[in-house]
């Protein structure tokens, strides 16, 4: 359950052992942030390549299910053939979703609605996925997984945030940076407007609050760092919960 090298879209190319390591890795990071359980039913916005649901397949059990979905159809083929488990159920839907970093037809991710009922699942996570997308279209998933979340359910999503102490370092960053400034959010390109965004932390606030979330921690991570740090995850990680 390892795609070809050239298959891997997400992150960097990887090697086998390094691209199930990195699944392994997001899957502790849920094990330690989250109140996952493998009996868990798992939402994955964004499943990519399977990363991270290969490494569920080993922990999942009997009465856990996962769902992912995406924007790329080869990663959804893909995982549809490749990644099985025995106990759980593992399903993966392509969705055409407009993107000018991935797709440039298919549905609006601002007026998109997740294919699933209401509070359908208990665990909700995207791991680089709100770093690709527009203000808009990031407070209309906030809104659907509101909507999809059970009560007493939990979502963790990476971003890139940003506050007026670290705004001058990461817009002036010559590794990297986002020197273009809008309304409470910075990119890295006008030209790709999903490329890569970062958003204020207030305004991130203001969004998870008008989508009845509430925000329970928010871990920074090194990609802010003026000094060297080998330790943690690169992107800031929020988990939040209904209200």
């Amino acid at each position: 359950m390892v795609p070809p090298r050239g298959a891997i879209y997400t992150g960097s190319a990887a090697s086998a052992v390094n691209f199930l390591k990195q699944g392994l890795y997001q899957l502790d990071l849920l094990k330690e942030l989250t109140p996952l359980n493998p009996q868990s039913s798992v939402l994955d916005i964004g499943s990519g390549i399977g990363r991270t649901a290969i490494a569920l397949t080993t922990y999942l059990k009997n009465g856990g299910s996962y769902d992912g979905f995406d924007v790329v159809k080869s990663g959804v083929d893909w995982c549809k053939k490749k990644i099985k488990s025995p106990l759980v159920p593992f399903t993966f839907k392509y969705i055409p979703i407009y993107n000018d970093l991935y797709n440039d037809t298919g549905a609006q991710a601002n007026t998109f609605d997740f294919p699933y009922p209401n509070r359908s699942f208990e665990i909700i996570f995207s791991f680089s996925v709100f770093t690709h997308m527009q203000i808009d279209e990031i407070e209309n998933y906030l809104k659907e997984i509101h909507r999809v979340l059970e009560d007493g359910g939990v979502c963790l999503s990476t971003f890139f945030t940003y506050t007026d102490e670290t705004e001058e370092y990461i817009s002036q960053n010559k590794s990297f940076s986002f020197p273009i400034l809008k309304d409470q959010y910075r990119l890295m390109n006008t030209n790709v407007k999903s490329g890569n965004i970062a958003i204020h932390q207030n305004l991130l606030r203001q969004l998870i609050d008008r989508s009845d979330l509430h925000i329970i921690e928010l871990i920074n991570g090194k990609w802010k760092s003026p000094n060297p740090v080998t330790v943690g995850e690169y992107q800031d990680i929020v988990i939040f919960k209904r209200k």
